[in-house]
């Protein structure tokens, strides 16, 4: 387990990046060359991230591939990184996102493509630093530096609110970011460190955990998002790129509730009991508010963004039920989650670019033309709904399980995220793929190659989390389990949700 393995899967990207940048050509070849470029860069990425998951121990639930050099020891700053079992699977769901979203980039972004390529990867090293990260100040810097490859490719290749949408979503973060940096400070001045393996050991008062905890919600939040810091994400989702969409969805989300995870319920658990009763009604607001609002869309892409909202209420109730299952589920349900979001915007692209329009009413009858995208979206919508046999049925049940610990009320109320998302997703795909034939869909044409290159790993990828679950569960059970304990009687005769997914299996 060679640490220099995980420094290559972070920056690899970083290099892939900067050599589209600097490879001079004329724009056409240009173009052309930084797509191979950018793919086979990402490609290499996900192999050797394969690699660090084949040597990786899950019975370890401490960090493995681990590597610190000194950066500044008088004040107690090292870069320090590693991989955990939940770090390891968020850089497993980022290494597959990254390559498929730049498959989706290949046709549809024309203008300055190697820009927009050099920005994906420059996205990608910035996930897996922050992933990685076990220093505070290393983390911060990586979870700012997303920022800047996301923005410009919602305010450049975005859609006509381009650059509002890029603004909000910039000026949400960075807000959210400062209470952040408000809180790296204290902790650093009273700890004398950044490292977080010793921030974790260190104890600090019941009243500083509170003011702790209140900066972290307010830092991650906005970026899960927590109703109601979701203003930026309705307009971010629908007017960025596909491939932008997928990764903000997909991928830059789940930032916010891995730093809600790492920084609030595995680090302050005395304060995450206070805030709990707060936490868990506003993510049952979002899921009930989020699935109401996406009732009313004419756009499917805006629909999808919204119920994306509503799935990530779910993992907010996962994660402070403070239970093994419920955050295991949340966990889950964010990989899942990414995989399904990220298939449905490349499906409503698929439809868009070549119809020019999103407008649901202005769809019918694509099954007609479309038959593989029906198939493939199908599966798709089922899993988004969270049927058996997919990953989010898994993630949802976890949830649920965690939830009932704390009240039959919550568990029923999270759980209607099942029952409306069916409402609105069967509704849109009964509309859109067997509807009444519109004179918009009469030249479609179907799934091309290279569509289906990269919709179908999403396809396996979903059935193979809903049917061998404990593949990525084992991963990080142990941790969650090693971190929160038994935590009820319930609980008190497992080792994790891995033995109660064995047990129904």
């Amino acid at each position: 387990m060679h640490p220099f393995l995980l420094s290559l899967v972070t920056y690899l990207p970083l290099l892939g990046g900067l050599a589209i940048l600097l490879f001079k050509g004329a724009p056409d070849t240009a173009d052309r060359t930084s797509r191979w470029i950018a793919l086979w860069t990402s490609l290499l990425t996900l192999a050797l991230s394969v690699v660090i998951w084949a040597g990786f121990d899950p019975q370890m639930p401490g960090i493995q591939y681990e590597q610190q050099l000194a950066w500044m020891p008088s004040f107690g700053i090292s870069y320090h990184t590693g991989l955990d079992g939940i770090s390891l699977v968020f850089v497993l769901l980022t290494a597959f996102l990254t390559p498929l979203s730049i498959g989706a980039a290949w046709k549809s972004v024309t203008g300055r493509a190697g820009d927009f390529m050099a920005a994906v990867l420059f996205l990608e090293t910035a996930l897996m630093g922050l992933f990685s990260a076990c220093d505070l100040l290393v983390f911060y810097l990586f979870y700012e530096a997303t920022l800047i490859p996301a923005s410009l490719m919602i305010g450049v290749w975005g859609g006509p609110k381009r650059v509002w949408a890029s603004l909000q979503f910039f000026l949400f973060t960075f807000g959210g970011s400062l209470a952040m940096l408000v809180a790296m400070a204290a902790m650093w001045s009273m700890a004398g460190t950044t490292d977080i393996p010793t921030l974790m050991q260190s104890h600090f008062s019941y009243a500083v955990e509170c003011w702790l905890l209140v900066a972290f919600i307010l830092a991650f939040g906005v970026k899960l998002p927590l109703f109601p810091l979701h203003a930026w994400l309705p307009d971010a989702y629908t007017e960025a790129p596909t491939a932008t969409s997928a990764l903000l969805s997909g991928v830059l989300s789940k930032t916010g509730a891995y730093g809600l995870l790492r920084f609030g319920v595995l680090m302050f658990p005395d304060a995450v009991h206070a805030f709990a009763p707060f936490i868990l009604p506003l993510g049952v607001i979002a899921i009930i508010y989020a699935a109401f609002i996406a009732f009313a869309q004419t756009d499917m892409k805006r629909l999808v963004a919204y119920s994306s909202f509503s799935h990530m209420g779910m993992i907010a109730v996962g994660l402070f039920t403070l239970d093994a299952e419920g955050v295991d589920g949340a966990i889950y349900q964010m990989l899942s989650h990414g995989v399904v979001i990220s298939a449905l915007f490349f499906c409503v692209a698929a439809i868009a670019w070549r119809t020019q329009t999103r407008d649901i009413a202005s769809m019918g009858g694509v099954a007609f033309k479309m038959p593989t995208l029906a198939t493939l979206a199908m599966l798709f919508t089922m899993a988004n709904i969270g049927l058996p046999g997919t990953g989010s049925f898994v993630g949802e049940l976890l949830v649920l399980m965690g939830a009932i610990h704390v009240s039959f009320w919550l568990a029923l109320l999270a759980g209607t995220t099942m029952i409306m998302g069916a409402v609105y997703m069967l509704a849109l795909y009964r509309h859109v793929i067997f509807g009444a034939v519109k004179n918009t869909v009469s030249l479609l044409r179907d799934l091309s190659g290279p569509e289906i290159a990269v919709l179908a790993p999403l396809a396996i990828v979903t059935l193979w989390m809903g049917i061998h679950p404990d593949t990525f569960i084992r991963l990080f059970d142990p941790v969650v389990v090693h971190a929160l304990g038994p935590t009820n009687p319930a609980t008190a005769l497992h080792t994790g949700a891995a033995h109660h997914l064995l047990a129904l299996r």
